[in-house]
C-alpha cells in the first residue's frame, strides 16, 4: 500500500517548506528552486523489497543534488527516473538527458546532479542501494538517456511505470520479489549498454525473464485465453521451464504461474467493483472485463480471496 504526501493539503504559504521536507525525508537531501506563489506537486510512496517507488507529480523547477550536501548524506543509492508526461532534463557527469515521455535515465545519489523541468511534470523514480548493480563502471552510465522504446529498456520502462498500479494491493512477498526483478533486469539492460552482457550472472538472466512474464501478464489480464501454454510460447520457452521460473522465485506454493493470474486478475475485478464511476456495470461484465470467462466461477474465486461474494462486496464497499 503506498504513502501519499501532496502539497495539496497545505496552506500556499508553507507549501514549498513542506515539500521541500517531503523530498528531503523521501527522495534525496535535494536543494530545490521551486516557483514563487502557487504550486502543486504530489508523490506516492510504496516499498518493493529493496526498492522504494515513487509515484511522482511535480510542478516546474529545479532540484540540485550538491557536493555539500552528499557529504552531509549519502545512503548509498542509486535511482532511475521514468518520464509518464511532460519534459526533464537530468545533469550528472557532464552529461545532459532529454527524456520524452517512457525514457529513463540512471542517477547515482552519491554524485552531483540537477533536475531541470520547465513544464509539469509526472514521472516514476526507483531508489535502491548502490550495492545491488554489480557493474564496474556505473559512472559510465548515468546520465544517459534510455530509450522508453528500444530493447530491454523498454521492457524496463513499461515495467516501471505499471509499478504504482501493480503493487497496490500486493502480498509484501509479492512486491518484493517485483521489486528484485525489475532491478535484475535493469542489471541485464545496462550491463547490455556497457558491453558486458556476457558477464551477467544467469541467476539475473533468470530474473530478468521473470519480469519479462510478469509484464507480459500485467498486459494481457483482460484476454480470456491468457494462460501458462501462451505464456511459454510468447517467451520461447517450455512449460517446464516456466514452471520452474515460478518455483525458483517462490511462487509454487501459491498457484504458481496460474495462481499469478487469478490473484491480479482478481485485485482489478476488486478495484472495479469498489469505484463509483463504474456502480452502474454488472459484476459479471466487471469479470468478463478482467478474463474471467464463467461467472460462477468468479463467484466462487472472488469469496475464497475476499470471503464474501463480489455483489456483497461492492455493497460494503460504497456504502462505507
Amino acid at each position: 500500500m503506498s504513502v501519499v504526501f501532496q502539497t495539496g493539503n497545505e496552506p500556499v504559504v508553507s507549501r514549498r517548506d513542506y515539500w521541500q521536507h517531503v523530498v528531503h525525508d523521501l527522495l534525496a537531501p535535494l536543494e530545490l528552486r521551486l516557483p514563487e506563489g502557487d504550486f502543486r506537486s504530489r508523490v506516492a510512496v510504496t516499498e518493493a523489497g529493496s526498492a522504494q517507488i515513487f509515484d511522482l507529480t511535480t510542478t516546474r523547477g529545479q532540484a540540485l543534488l550538491t557536493p555539500r550536501l552528499i557529504r552531509h548524506s549519502d545512503a548509498g543509492l542509486c535511482k532511475i527516473d521514468v518520464l509518464v508526461r511532460g519534459h526533464l532534463v537530468v545533469e550528472q557527469e557532464g552529461r545532459q538527458a532529454l527524456l520524452r515521455p517512457g525514457d529513463f535515465v540512471l542517477v547515482d545519489l552519491s554524485r552531483p546532479c540537477r533536475w531541470i523541468n520547465d513544464t509539469a511534470a509526472a514521472s516514476v523514480a526507483l531508489s535502491f542501494p548502490r550495492r545491488l548493480l554489480p557493474l564496474e563502471d556505473l559512472r559510465a552510465l548515468t546520465g544517459l538517456v534510455m530509450p522508453g522504446d528500444q530493447g530491454t529498456t523498454a521492457l524496463i520502462s513499461t515495467l516501471a511505470r505499471q509499478l504504482p498500479a501493480t503493487l497496490d494491493g500486493c502480498h509484501p512477498a509479492e512486491s518484493a520479489r517485483l521489486g528484485t526483478a525489475i532491478l535484475d533486469l535493469l542489471c541485464v539492460a545496462l550491463s547490455a549498454r556497457a558491453g558486458h552482457q556476457a558477464g551477467v550472472p544467469a541467476d539475473t538472466r533468470q530474473a530478468a525473464l521473470l519480469a519479462r512474464v510478469h509484464s507480459h501478464i500485467e498486459r494481457r489480464l483482460d484476454d480470456p485465453l491468457l494462460s501458462p501454454a501462451t505464456i511459454a510460447e510468447a517467451h520461447h520457452i517450455s512449460l517446464r521451464q516456466l514452471y520452474k521460473l515460478f518455483q525458483s522465485d517462490g511462487g509454487g506454493e501459491d498457484g504458481g504461474v496460474a495462481g499469478c493470474i487469478r490473484r491480479r486478475r482478481l485485485e482489478r475485478c476488486r478495484r472495479d467493483l469498489l469505484d463509483p464511476a463504474l456502480r452502474g456495470r454488472p459484476v459479471s461484465a466487471i469479470a468478463a472485463r478482467w478474463g474471467f470467462t464463467s461467472p460462477a466461477h468468479f463467484s466462487r474465486a472472488f469469496h475464497a480471496a475476499y470471503g464474501m461474494p463480489p455483489g456483497r462486496f461492492r455493497d460494503l464497499g460504497v456504502a462505507g
